[in-house]
């Protein structure tokens, strides 16, 4: 989308480069390594269930020999022994079926051992029973550490986005680091919920049944394995294909999501300037591309299935045949090939599994590697071991030959110098981009310097602690925040320790916002989203301002704090302002009369430097940059208020 509202909303998406498959799930397994102890013991109850389901056949092959000998030596004279029996029917001509029956175990005149055969039916239920059992405690145990391990993955990510520096969020999208923080975790949770334990299953499958296929027939088992080549080769094939549109499925899905969020959040904005339709334009671009990358990822994985199972089909047709004719030779029991048929079928329906699997897995990969993005994103500078303070907080702000840039490139302040005394208030003014909001972002640390240095009561703020440092400062942005919560709860975050309902309450009375609040139906226990729904602009201006009262910092800073309240409330604020500001260093961002006109000192900045510095009367009398400025902005004001 061309123009500002298209640059607003393309944000800075995650990086392009292709997903290294095999690191990324090397690293996704090392997560388990607390998890070994429940691992193996899962691994234990697999590796049993699998060999007690592998037996199993055989089992079943037994009772089917017994069966069809009762069925032949019912038909046979009673008295002759087997050999009689076989010799008698080569002399009459009947050698093929002499020689299919050579491998059955019959008594001629005896019929079927009903008894014999429900034993082996019997221990054959109990084999399955337990084989059953301990696959189910498997798979109990594998969510367990999967879970386990998600929990450990989601404070991990909790963990560094609190580490992260200002500038990461700055550029991306809001709803794209949201959707790496929950949707990419629940994909990885479902592939490894979903994969794990079937995956390790099928694999063990595939070793015990084929050491089954060769006990029974190693001429089977070679026939068996002919057509384990084609299946690798169609799995390597559909996967090498399938996997780039996984990254790309996410990737969409991270970007929809910011968008989503995006015009949420905006949607006021949106209608205002009626842009609905631009939303809705880019919403189905998005929309569209998420569509296709998550089809034709879907679908490249999915016809791994059915190409898998042409491939059984194949692998049962050949077993059958090359079967049939060892029974007819008499090499082998109807029984045994029937349990190798099984065999088959169970050798054929892992390989086919763990191809089927291979999309969960590329899916679940993908997430990983956008999660391990963002863990291994470059943190912000870790505080000082032991980190210096004050002897005595008492307000004192000194800016020593301070430069910053934001690109390399691009130098935004250059040489700054400025010292504020404590119990002084100070007001930046100067055209947009100026660098006042950047002054501010340098004393919160927000930003470090990239050359001098800031100091607090003559301490370097590079050597305290950012909580030591922010512990001391009260800020109130342009930008209001409140929690979802009573109005109470959102002044009393504020405060660094238990407050009581009168703070509370004394603290909205400073900020003037206590009238408004007890017309609310429930006063200070009235609920408010995080978006401040059921108050005005103004009225959430006025709860942030309470709340950096209730905080009694040293340091006040206010970014355009009262460019959501009228004049008449601007005054009064200003009034508690010049109040809470006795004996505390005050940093004033704005562009309103009032804020200007009660301040010590006034900095006018341009280009990241001070131009002009001093008392309101005394910039006006030098007709430099600050009365022009005051001309341009506030001669219609002041002639409204005078």
């Amino acid at each position: 989308m061309a123009g500002p509202m298209g640059r607003m909303m393309a944000g800075t998406g995650p990086d392009s480069r292709s997903l290294d498959f095999k690191v990324s799930g090397r690293r996704l397994l090392a997560q388990f390594k607390p998890e070994r102890l429940t691992l193996y013991v899962m691994l234990l109850c697999v590796v049993v269930s699998v060999g007690l389901n592998v037996v199993g056949p055989k089992i079943l092959g037994k009772a089917t020999d017994l069966v069809f000998s009762g069925i032949i030596g019912r038909r046979m004279p009673d008295g002759a022994s087997k050999e009689q029996v076989l010799d008698s029917m080569r002399e009459r001509g009947e050698g093929q079926v002499a020689d299919m029956l050579r491998s059955t175990d019959f008594t001629p005149g005896k019929g079927i051992d009903f008894d014999q055969v429900g034993e082996v039916l019997l221990f054959a239920v109990g084999v399955f029973l337990v084989a059953g059992l301990l696959m189910a405690g498997a798979t109990r145990l594998v969510n367990r550490a999967v879970n386990r391990t998600m929990f450990r993955m989601r404070e991990d990510v909790q963990t560094k986005l609190s580490r992260l520096p200002l500038s990461y969020f700055d550029k991306r999208q809001r709803g794209e680091v949201l959707s790496r923080a929950t949707n990419d975790i629940d994909n990885i949770q479902q592939t490894l919920q979903q994969s794990m334990g079937q995956l390790i299953n099928s694999l063990l499958t595939i070793i015990g049944v084929l050491a089954m296929m060769f006990w029974v027939s190693w001429l089977l088992a070679l026939v068996a394995l002919v057509t384990v080549p084609l299946s690798a080769v169609v799995a390597a094939k559909i996967g090498k294909r399938s996997q780039p549109h996984f990254v790309q499925q996410w990737r969409s899905t991270g970007k929809l999501n910011a968008h989503i969020e995006e015009m949420y959040t905006g949607h006021t904005l949106v209608k205002v300037f009626g842009r609905q339709e631009e939303s809705a334009q880019q919403f189905a671009e998005q929309n569209d591309a998420l569509y296709e990358a998550g089809f034709k990822a879907q679908f490249n994985s999915g016809i791994m299935q059915p190409l898998m199972f042409f491939v059984s089909n194949l692998n049962y047709v050949l077993v059958a045949v090359v079967g049939g004719l060892r029974v007819a030779s008499g090499a082998l029991s109807i029984g045994d090939v029937q349990a190798f048929i099984q065999y088959s079928r169970q050798f054929s329906m892992p390989l086919t599994q763990v191809a089927s699997m291979a999309n969960l897995v590329q899916s679940g990969v993908a997430s990983a590697e956008r999660i391990f993005e963002l863990l291994d994103a470059e943190e912000q500078q870790a505080d000082p071991a032991a980190g210096a303070k004050p002897e005595e907080l008492r307000g004192r702000v000194a800016l020593e030959h301070v430069s910053f840039r934001y690109d390399p490139e691009k130098p935004l302040i250059e040489d700054l110098s400025l010292a504020v005394e404590p119990g002084h208030t100070v007001a930046i003014v100067g055209p947009t981009g100026a660098g006042k909001t950047t002054l501010v972002n340098l004393l919160m640390r927000f930003y470090d310097v990239s050359g001098g240095r800031i100091t607090l009561d003559g301490v370097d703020i590079a050597r305290m602690s950012r909580d030591e440092l922010r512990a001391g400062i009260g800020m109130v942005l342009q930008d209001t925040w409140l929690f979802g919560g009573t109005i109470a709860e959102n002044i009393a975050y504020g405060a660094s320790r238990e407050v009581t309902r009168g703070e509370i309450e004394e603290a909205a009375r400073a900020a003037h916002a206590d009238r408004f609040v007890r017309t609310l139906p429930e006063g200070y226990d009235t609920v408010i989203d995080d978006e401040g729904s059921g108050v005005s602009a103004g009225e959430k201006q006025l709860i942030t301002i309470a709340r950096a009262f209730l905080s009694d910092p040293v340091i006040l800073v206010l970014d355009e704090a009262t460019s959501s309240v009228d004049t008449r409330t601007e005054v009064l604020i200003q009034k508690a302002m010049a109040k809470l500001a006795h004996g505390r260093t005050s940093f004033v961002i704005a562009h309103r009369l009032s804020t200007i006109r009660d301040a010590d000192t006034i900095l006018v900045m341009e280009n990241g430097s001070i131009v002009e510095q001093g008392a309101h009367a005394e910039l006006l009398e030098a007709g430099g940059a600050y009365a022009r400025l005051y001309k341009a902005q506030f001669a219609q004001a002041v002639a409204e208020l005078d």
